[in-house]
């Protein structure tokens, strides 16, 4: 794999994500939720009894499920299928360049502005909050940062499967708005029907939260900010006693196995796809 060709390739993905006007208006909202919230954040005490830094965090991380996750996918999704149905993507594959060195190249461009997109509204708020509280609890939130670039490149990945296996943007895109629906929205109620119903074990149940990365991200998070789990019940304090300090490392890890996982499982089948 040659790195010129991959980089090349990743300036040209950037700049098609960032003329992209789903990925621009999702942005311009998240950087602008992210500054107002960071404003509300400020004023007094929040529920789980931080200030500064740490309870604008907190005040962040139901913004942050609720967007990136979104940006991740819609960004995925229309890569290889938008390039596909508007016949550039064969014209791409005659040039000399290898499948993979397209595909990497193609995901490591739309991370590079995925990332540029949450640290831009990450440092918005940054900004108003050092300005108004101080640097205090600043570990908390970039801890937040951190988690937050996880949670948004494992969508990414999960975007480009779902691109390779499609022919037209518009089936993409909505194939990324379903997924984006049960993972955010329907995950909690069949997790909850599940645990009811097969009457799970706390360690049962605990397992059974890793198979969304928006749930690993959320544990991560708020063991981070209120030091323990116990507002996830049994299953949260199973995790804290298993992992104990560790357990944001292991839930780190888990976010970049939901990473790599399906982008390997992607590059795979775009190499079998390309060659039929």
């Amino acid at each position: 794999m040659r790195l010129g060709a991959v980089w090349l390739l990743s300036l040209k993905e950037t700049r098609d994500a960032r003329r992209n006007r789903w990925f621009i208006v999702v942005s311009a909202l998240f950087a602008l939720l992210s500054v107002s919230l960071s404003l509300l954040g400020l004023a007094g005490l929040g529920s789980l009894g931080i200030s500064g830094f740490g309870r604008t965090a907190a005040s962040l991380l139901n913004l942050v499920l609720l967007i990136v996750p979104l940006m991740g996918l819609l960004l995925g999704a229309m890569s290889i299928a938008g390039e596909r149905e508007q016949g550039t993507l064969i014209t791409l594959l005659a040039q000399p360049v290898t499948v993979g060195e397209v595909f990497i190249g193609k995901y490591l461009g739309a991370a590079s502005a995925l990332v540029s997109t949450i640290l831009l509204g990450f440092g918005a708020s940054a900004v108003v909050i050092a300005r108004y509280a101080g640097a205090q609890e600043i570990g908390d939130y970039l801890r937040l940062i951190a988690f937050t670039t996880l949670l948004g490149l494992s969508y990414l990945s999960l975007g480009f499967l779902l691109s390779v296996f499609t022919r037209r943007q518009a089936t993409a895109v909505g194939a990324a708005l379903f997924l984006w629906f049960t993972f955010i929205f329907l995950s909690d109620l069949g997790l909850m029907g599940t645990a009811i119903v097969l009457r799970l074990s706390p360690n049962e149940l605990f397992w059974a939260v890793l198979i969304n990365p928006a749930q690993s991200f959320k544990l991560a998070v708020i063991g981070a900010l209120q030091k323990s789990l116990e507002s996830f019940g049994p299953a949260g304090l199973y995790a804290s006693e298993l992992f104990g300090p560790w357990l944001a490392v292991v839930l780190g890890g888990i976010l970049c196995v939901w990473i790599l996982a399906p982008l390997g499982a992607a590059l795979v089948f775009f190499g079998r796809r390309c060659a039929d």
